[in-house]
């Protein structure tokens, strides 16, 4: 492995933990409440994002234990056991704002840079 493939891939990790969460957040604003396997379909149908069930139980643990989800029901479920019912709490929502705000302003800052900041 190159130094510059070694490099991206660490870059890569690095922001997609941000990224997923951004997304996690941005799912549960639009569906309000949601299982653990409905938030994988929606992130799943987002082209290129690629997140396994490996990814996203771990960090929906996290984002709970930070008080930014919680678990506001549990639901019977034909296939299996019951399931847990995910919702951001209000802090979630506060985060939600800021990151999006956060991210948009990357996207106009990038852009800048690429095509060079007129004074």
């Amino acid at each position: 492995m190159s130094h510059n493939t070694s490099y991206i891939a660490k870059w890569i990790t690095q922001m997609r933990r941000g990224w997923l969460e951004a997304c996690i957040f941005n799912v549960l604003a639009r569906q309000q409440e949601l299982h653990g396997y409905g938030i994988m379909q929606c992130l799943q149908d987002i082209p290129g994002l690629g997140i396994t069930e490996g990814s996203l139980y771990p960090l929906l643990s996290r984002l709970r234990l930070q008080g930014l989800i919680a678990v506001r029901r549990w639901e019977e479920s034909p296939e299996g056991p019951p399931r847990k019912i995910y919702g951001l709490t209000p802090r979630g929502h506060d985060i939600l704002n800021l990151v999006n705000e956060h991210f948009e302003l990357m996207g106009r800052q990038l852009q800048a840079a690429k095509e060079g900041v007129s004074s």
